[in-house]
């Protein structure tokens, strides 16, 4: 389902400062993590316990730096440990961590892999991480003492053990770098990103942070055959970064955080409904974590904006049917709705616009168990590959696993997750029918023809009856705060629980006439009274 995308700029060389070399392990202690073991440690189906040990007992002894332990446990001792030493050599890696996954059987009883996962910070860059697999095969004999017994698995000692793309004839070099790129608005305006440090985070430039890359060099020419690792961003050499950010939204969403948000954290972003192009994002802290688009909460509420598209599109309800609307409602465990209100007799659209859990776990048996994945995914866009343009969580909308799970769904709970960008583009479509994936830098200079998700088109009918309930929530229901907004305004808020007793956080989306917005406050009550004058702030400031 959903995953982070990492930017798809492509960057060019030229870089200023080299440090040449190929990967030394360097004082420190390194770890090893497990995972993917079966419940007491043993392998999965079709791998000898054994040579996973073997596995995991190489890579906690390549971690910790015992690099002759390590290469006692291949099939090519001397070798290995000359590999092991020169691999990190001028890198500046520190503490690096490696997690061994599922080991699998191959060539019959005599071989086996396990595929891991390599963590390997680079002092003052950033994480470098990659995957590889250890071969192992079974031999005669072998060392003793070793932590996986009298030896009978070896790790098959070559290049690839260390890194897939470290070959005789390719190596790597670590490179830092001097520069930041010019940033540019929608109009191709300069942008200052140090009075816009949210910007900055986003897209990994300025605030003085330092810059590099782990290149993959020809051996003998060096010759750089690709870049595995960049940190900080792009540099000045590559030409300005074009964005689709509108200072005027980008302004009064920082101001409207920094006004409402009272040193609580925060996300926000405001994307235009006609072409998915975000025109605003802001955090709290400013330049902190970029919750904005990489998030992972649970949508509360606001996901009733899909789950009702979907009833919709089913014709499984309408709004004027009854649908109860109980204190409580046990499926698995009690759900109940904020501060344990209820609606007797209440009809789907008062459901929606008072935002009622109860009445939306009560229609769980009119979806199948798959259907709002699906739906969420063929119509939103969630859960398939995104590209910004910068790194983004592009929601997740699991299938449930029992009714339970299935019924929290329903109403944004359970094991949904989101975030300001992936709700502002949910509101956007349910406001105009269309998904339009969201972008934040354009490539070249203009915006992308061709990427992206493939979906389809709500039916007009369900676009009219969900901004028709999102407008009744704004006249009528618990988005009133926006209600004094001129034009036709539509809304839903969110109260999702974090814990059973912890402080929510607050949601709220919204649209006007052409921008679609999404704002989470952490640590809230309610949606309506924290990310609500946020909202109603930046569409004030905006409107007209």
């Amino acid at each position: 389902m959903g995953s982070y995308r990492a930017g798809s700029r492509r960057r060019r060389t030229g870089l200023t400062v080299l440090v040449a070399g190929a990967l030394v392990v360097g004082g420190g202690t390194w770890a090893v993590a497990e995972w993917g073991a079966d419940e007491g440690g043993s392998a999965p189906r079709g791998a000898d316990p054994q040579a996973l040990r073997t596995a995991r007992a190489f890579l906690g002894h390549w971690a910790a730096g015992d690099l002759a332990k390590a290469a006692a446990l291949t099939d090519a001792p001397d070798r290995a440990e000359t590999t092991l030493r020169n691999f990190t050599l001028g890198l500046d890696v520190e503490r690096p961590s490696f997690t061994a996954e599922r080991g699998t059987a191959r060539d019959g009883d005599d071989g086996a892999s396990v595929p891991f996962a390599a963590t390997l910070p680079v002092g003052g860059l950033g994480t470098w991480q990659y995957r590889s697999t250890l071969p192992l095969v079974r031999q005669d004999g072998g060392a003793t003492g070793a932590a996986d017994g009298p030896g009978t698995w070896r790790v098959k000692w070559e290049l690839g053990v260390i890194h897939p793309k470290l070959t005789d004839r390719a190596k790597f070099r670590l490179v830092r770098e001097d520069g930041a790129p010019q940033v540019l608005d929608r109009e191709g305006r300069r942008l200052a990103t140090a009075a816009h440090p949210s910007i900055a985070q986003a897209l990994g430039v300025g605030g003085g942070k330092p810059r590099g890359a782990v290149q993959l060099i020809d051996r003998r020419t060096e010759e750089v055959r690709g870049t595995e690792a960049r940190f900080g961003g792009p540099g000045a050499e590559e030409g300005p970064v074009r964005t689709t950010i509108d200072p005027r939204v980008q302004r009064a969403a920082e101001q409207a955080l920094q006004r409402h948000a009272k040193g609580r954290n925060a996300g926000l972003v405001a994307l235009r409904i006609a072409d998915g192009e975000v025109v605003a994002l802001a955090n709290t802290p400013a330049g902190g974590f970029n919750r904005a688009f990489l998030g992972t909460y649970a949508p509360g509420s606001t996901m009733k904006v899909i789950t009702s598209a979907a009833l919709l599109a089913k014709g499984a309800v309408r709004p004027d049917d009854v649908v109860d609307c109980p204190k409580y409602l046990t499926v698995g465990k009690q759900f109940h709705n904020v501060e344990t209100s209820e609606i007797p007799g209440a009809t789907f659209r008062e459901d929606f616009i008072h935002s009622c859990n109860t009445a939306f776990v009560s229609l769980r048996d009119k979806l199948g168990d798959r259907e709002l994945t699906d739906f969420s995914s063929t119509y939103f866009g969630i859960g398939q590959e995104w590209s910004t343009g910068v790194a983004s969580f592009d929601g997740e909308v699991p299938v449930p696993s029992d009714q339970t799970e299935k019924s929290a769904a329903l109403f944004g709970q359970g094991k949904l997750r989101a975030n300001p960008l992936v709700m502002a583009s949910a509101t956007a479509t349910a406001a105009s029918g269309t998904f339009h994936q969201p972008l934040l830098v354009r490539e070249g200079g203009k915006p992308r023809k061709g990427s992206g998700p493939t979906t389809k088109e709500l039916p007009p009918d369900v676009v009219r009856t969900l901004r028709g309930l999102m407008r009744d929530t704004v006249t009528d229901g618990t988005a009133k705060v926006l209600a004094d907004l001129p034009g036709e305004v539509g809304a839903k808020t969110g109260t999702a629980e974090v814990t059973e007793e912890g402080p929510n956080n607050g949601w709220l989306v919204a649209y006007d006439d052409t921008l679609a917005i999404a704002c989470v406050v952490e640590g809230a009550q309610h949606g309506s009274d924290s990310a609500g004058p946020v909202i109603h702030d930046v569409l004030a400031a905006t409107a007209g």
